[in-house]
């Protein structure tokens, strides 16, 4: 009897793994390196690079994951991870020295330019950094 209940859970299990298949990535990738101009609200403008890389296995249909990295000159990188569904996208950044709790979330809209390459427009809050702090950025794909 034992030995049947568990041949039963066994398959119900599998069963019910297998409802749950994830859907392939469909969505834009946009993996790649991008030059960036910014407009920090304490630090003023400045200039960086952004490389975003998909994660595929953690992607489904409309819906990337992504490791995220914004390299300042004169200030640093800025390691983190990026969650999109399909041309908007939310990005989390901290600079490598926490001391100075320069971290934050951004949002981001992606669009195309008229040479065809991927764009995007960020909007960023950092709670912490300088009693609070926000900022702008403008990305496109090199």
């Amino acid at each position: 009897m034992r030995c049947i209940l568990t041949f039963i859970f066994l398959i119900a299990s599998s069963l019910s793994f297998a409802a749950h298949k994830i859907p392939a990535f469909t969505g834009p990738d946009f993996t790649g390196v991008y030059q960036c101009t910014g407009l920090d609200m304490h630090e003023g403008e400045y200039k960086g690079k952004v490389t975003l890389k998909l994660k595929k296995e953690h992607s489904q249909a409309q819906y990337g994951s992504y490791d995220f990295l914004l390299e300042v000159p004169g200030y640093g990188k800025y390691p983190g991870h990026m969650a999109a569904n399909g041309l908007s996208a939310a990005m989390h950044f901290a600079l490598e020295n926490q001391s100075t709790h320069d971290f934050g979330t951004g949002i981001s809209q992606f669009s195309k330019n008229a040479k065809g390459q991927w764009q995007f427009h960020k909007f960023y809050f950092e709670p912490q950094f300088k009693g609070g702090n926000s900022g702008f950025e403008d990305c496109v794909k090199q």
